[in-house]
């Protein structure tokens, strides 16, 4: 199905992350759900939250981010 960007697991929490170079936060969290990287967390007793980060090529700066829960 393809490979998530990052994972971070914490004892509470499970973060998944999806990084777009001159892309959209949207279309990173898009991806999250499209590609399903949340399945194998679904019967998982943490909280998940997704975050859809955009970065610039211009400025080397996030330029937008979002987080679903």
């Amino acid at each position: 199905e393809g490979r998530v960007d990052c994972i971070v697991e914490t004892p509470d929490y499970v973060y998944i992350f999806e990084f777009k170079l001159d892309g959209s936060a949207d279309e990173a969290l898009k991806q999250i759900e499209e590609k399903g990287y949340a399945r194998p967390y679904a019967s998982d007793r943490r909280p998940v939250y997704k975050i859809g980060v955009s970065f610039s090529s211009q400025t080397g700066t996030i330029d937008d981010w979002k987080i679903q829960g």
